[in-house]
């Protein structure tokens, strides 16, 4: 590890997305998180042909995938990734390869539905052939939380909308993942309007679709990652393994009040639901007997 030093102390590199304001404030926060004895220094390319041992910390997929190309033996920290596309990597790494996720996973998005939605029993969920599987370990913790859930497979781009009726009129509220075939800038509109009209809410799949006009979604502040991030450095240099992929504990929620005023859904405030959602998922039978 001795290639992880530096004369102003350990070193990691970040190699940066191609939002420029969003590499300042992660390095920012990352800079902090790990403190001054520290020192970042900027990916450049070609780099791990001289030093391919100290850790680079990678902001998004197209970092990762752009050092990871240039040596697969680097020791790579994923951050602002999602669990579908890092965890094959972590898994034959042996160490070397890990992540912090920043998709919201679908049973705290689920969970936050039924604190919106109390009396809500059914959760629609829409996919492709090839993403059913995004939702199936879903399914089945689902009945411990009160609710149940069913997959709607969306076979080809004209079935779409035909396809979100048959779920709208089935569940209480659609839960969407973070899947681009199903849930992208062309279909959105068309998605929330359908939902709208039926007087049903979408949860998910992110925080720039509820300010398209989707309800609610929980997210991962960056505080947050660059803290879990800087354990998992400190963890890494200790111990020469990164730990598996793993979301931060806290996490918030973004609302859309002016959908929640129209549906006349009456919203508790943030920091209650994120409460309860908390208590859910720390003891799933319990909430579901309140």
């Amino acid at each position: 590890m001795a290639a992880a030093q530096s004369a102003g102390g350990s070193l990691v590199y970040l190699a940066g997305s191609e939002n420029s304001a969003l590499n300042r404030r992660m390095r920012s926060l990352l800079d902090d998180a790990l403190g001054s004895t520290t020192v970042i220094r900027s990916f450049q390319p070609g780099q791990t042909s001289q030093d391919a041992t100290t850790p680079v910390i990678a902001l998004g997929p197209e970092a990762f995938t752009r050092v990871r190309q240039e040596n697969r033996n680097v020791p790579i920290l994923a951050l602002l990734v999602d669990q579908t596309f890092i965890d094959g990597y972590a898994e034959r790494s042996g160490g070397s390869v890990s992540g912090i996720l920043y998709d919201p996973p679908l049973l705290r998005q689920a969970l936050a539905g039924k604190v919106i939605l109390p009396q809500a029993t059914r959760v629609a969920m829409l996919a492709r052939p090839d993403t059913v599987e995004l939702y199936e370990p879903l399914t089945e913790k689902l009945p411990d939380h009160g609710l149940e859930g069913k997959i709607f497979v969306v076979t080809s781009d004209d079935r779409l909308i035909p396809t979100l009726i048959r779920a709208l009129n089935y569940g209480d509220f659609i839960l969407a993942a973070p899947d681009n075939n199903i849930y992208n800038p062309r279909t959105i509109k068309h998605i929330l309007l359908t939902a709208y009209r039926r007087n049903r809410i979408v949860i998910g799949p992110s925080q720039p679709y509820v300010r398209a006009g989707s309800l609610a979604s929980t997210y991962t502040p960056l505080t947050e990652i660059a803290d879990l991030a800087a354990d998992f450095i400190e963890q890494y240099r200790a111990g020469g393994q990164f730990p598996p992929p793993a979301y931060p504990d806290n996490f918030s929620i973004q609302l859309n009040l002016q959908v929640a005023r129209s549906l006349n859904i009456p919203l508790p405030d943030r920091q209650e639901i994120v409460r309860s959602v908390e208590q859910r998922l720390a003891g799933p039978r319990e909430s579901a007997d309140e």
